[in-house]
């Protein structure tokens, strides 16, 4: 076994993260500074790790961090301007695209209403005690007499390997003083595929109500990372087991579990939302597609009804779900005004498109759907695959054939009639000017009438057919043209 107390990383590692130039002017400074100079934290995980390196280097120093900050920004050409925080103690720069921080090493105590910490200086010992997990707790001396030497006082090292997350101090200590820890430890262990310790995951669910005292924008930070992971089912099943989850989305764990009535069961859509999301994780990058896919059937518990001798129904559950997307966005202060209108299309319409592929519609009814979502509609369609949870093989492939046959039906439609992103012809201006009438109400009918037409295939999506229709929809009521 390695004694990681006395591990040397090499410098090709540590030149990886850190400029060589950065390191050189470091000596030169440190030998009138005679402090001790560490990376710490997230950088020396993920080096040991060999996970991608995120441009982001935290650096302690037993000394001043706002004056070691200072003094190597003077020194490195092409260095942003110094950012000092003095009520925190720390100083940040940008040096060849990477953000350096810096801090005095320090203890830290808390207040039980508060998660800021009190802070009065301390040893790099008493600065690795405070960090959040072990593994995030390591540190790599940059001073040239050790440097490459990882310090290691709480066998971080150990736990990496062993896949674990565990706290420096007590678990409940840990996070008592700070509850944003636990959804650390949460996105941590979906991120990385850890397993939390089981005291560590015992304290989460005994201090869950800590997470009171949490801003929500960093609840909804730590979610989004979840959200982002791999593998985000194995998150949400953790705020699950620690019953974090109740308390930040109530209408996802209302999902879970399943009724019976004359022996007619329902899937467990709690299960089956999570795997849908992890399927979506597969087919995209996009948070807010993922998140679609988390909510897309939040609308269900609300809608569920046993009706003999058809079963169990959940009609309009979309619809239901695409309205409580709002109260959550609100809630967790996400995004409203680009995202949530967003997110709720994808819901309103998640089960759109298997309907269709379904009932063998006709070009109408694809012209409407081309319209409704726009661009939107190939992530539609990945939110839909998304959605078969089967394990049966045959059905798995008739329900993707199908969904096959209805994308390219819409691509020979929509080549046709250039429905995507289509905007009306027969704009208010030309409606006012061919009828000789002020802002009304007509306006707006006129305009419905044609757009209709064309989804209908009425009329095709040109110009002079368009306005030749609006004539006659002003003829049929009475309007005089100029």
């Amino acid at each position: 076994m390695l004694d990681t107390d006395k591990m040397n990383i090499t410098d090709r590692k540590l030149y990886s993260i850190i400029p060589k130039t950065f390191v050189e002017t470091l000596w030169d400074i440190e030998r009138d500074l005679n402090d001790d100079i560490y990376v710490i934290g997230g950088v020396v995980r993920d080096l040991l790790l060999g996970r991608p390196f995120k441009q982001d280097v935290d650096i302690v120093t037993s000394g001043n961090g706002i004056e070691l900050a200072t003094l190597l920004s003077n020194r490195l050409e092409g260095t942003s301007k110094v950012s000092i925080f003095k009520n925190f103690g720390t100083a940040m720069f940008v040096y060849q695209g990477i953000q350096f921080e810096f801090v005095g090493a320090r203890k830290e105590s808390y207040a039980s209403d508060s998660r800021n910490p009190t802070v009065v200086p301390g040893t790099i010992q008493d600065d690795q005690l405070r960090r959040d997990f072990t593994i995030n707790a390591m540190a790599i001396c940059l001073n040239a007499i050790h440097f490459g030497t990882l310090q290691d006082p709480f066998n971080g090292q150990q736990d990496l390997a062993n896949k674990i997350l565990r706290t420096p101090l007590d678990p409940i200590t840990t996070y008592e003083d700070d509850p944003l820890r636990m959804f650390r430890a949460i996105r941590f262990a979906t991120e990385l595929d850890f397993d939390i310790e089981t005291e560590s995951k015992l304290a989460i669910h005994r201090l869950k109500d800590r997470i009171n005292i949490l801003a929500t924008e960093r609840i909804s930070d730590e979610l989004n990372k979840i959200i982002s992971s791999k593998k985000p089912s194995k998150g949400f099943l953790l705020l699950k087991e620690t019953d974090i989850l109740p308390l930040i989305l109530p209408e996802i764990s209302a999902l879970e579990g399943v009724d019976e009535i004359d022996g007619q069961l329902h899937k467990d859509n709690f299960y089956h939302s999570l795997e849908v999301l992890d399927n979506m994780a597969s087919r995209t990058s996009d948070l807010w597609a993922r998140w679609a896919a988390l909510l897309h059937d939040i609308g269900k518990p609300p809608t569920k009804r046993f009706v003999p001798p058809t079963g169990w129904t959940f009609h309009n559950h979309e619809w239901v779900g695409a309205k409580m997307c709002k109260s959550i966005f609100k809630r967790l202060r996400l995004p409203l005004a680009d995202k949530l209108p967003y997110v709720q299309m994808l819901v309103r319409y998640s089960s759109r498109p298997v309907a269709l592929a379904n009932e063998h519609c006709n070009d109408s009814a694809l012209r409407r759907l081309v319209f409704d979502c726009g661009d939107d509609l190939d992530m539609l369609f990945k939110l839909c695959y998304s959605d078969i949870t089967t394990k049966n093989r045959q059905r798995k492939t008739r329900y993707y054939g199908n969904l096959d046959r209805l994308k390219e039906r819409i691509i020979v439609v929509e080549k046709k009639d250039q429905i995507r992103n289509w905007q009306n012809p027969i704009d208010g201006n030309l409606i006012m000017k061919t009828f000789d009438i002020k802002p009304s109400e007509i306006i707006g009918v006129i305009k419905e009438k044609v757009k209709e037409a064309v989804l209908d295939g009425e009329i095709e999506n040109d110009y002079h057919q368009a306005h030749a229709f609006m004539l006659k929809i002003g003829d049929s009521l009475n309007l005089k043209r100029r």
